[in-house]
């Protein structure tokens, strides 16, 4: 099945739309390489998405586990590389101390996380730094 169709809008854009809702997302290239940085670049939403999937995850382990799942907040730092161009590393900063969980829940809870699919794809092709408070 596929999941999103993708047009190229020139100016180094893109709009993606997701096939089952509908839902839209415009790309463009970053400063750093010919774009505007008005959108997310592609490679953002490379980064972007780690730290989506390792919530996502999180909540799916939380909600199976009948754990109340009611904070995450996260920042992605990305970094790039040339020659050839591509991620290099990315930086994740989650904190998660607003759901107040006891210790061995919180170590679950991120172990669950740290192993979601995004992860699991950009290990050993790109650094991952993954800081869970």
């Amino acid at each position: 099945m596929k999941t999103a169709s993708i047009r190229y809008l020139g100016e180094l854009r893109t709009e993606c739309t997701h096939l089952s809702s509908g839902t839209k997302i415009i790309t463009d290239a970053p400063l750093d390489n010919h774009g505007k940085a008005e959108a997310f670049s592609p490679t953002d939403l490379v980064a972007t998405s780690l730290a989506s999937c390792v919530m996502t995850i999180m909540g799916i382990y939380c909600q199976t586990h009948g754990i109340t799942f009611n904070s995450a907040e996260a920042s992605i730092e990305k970094h790039m590389a040339s020659d050839p161009r591509r991620v290099a590393k990315i930086v994740l900063d989650m904190d998660l101390s607003g759901n107040h969980w006891d210790e061995l829940t919180k170590k679950k809870v991120i172990a669950a996380g740290k192993a979601c699919p995004v992860a699991r794809t950009l290990e050993g092709n790109v650094v991952l730094e993954l800081n869970i408070h």
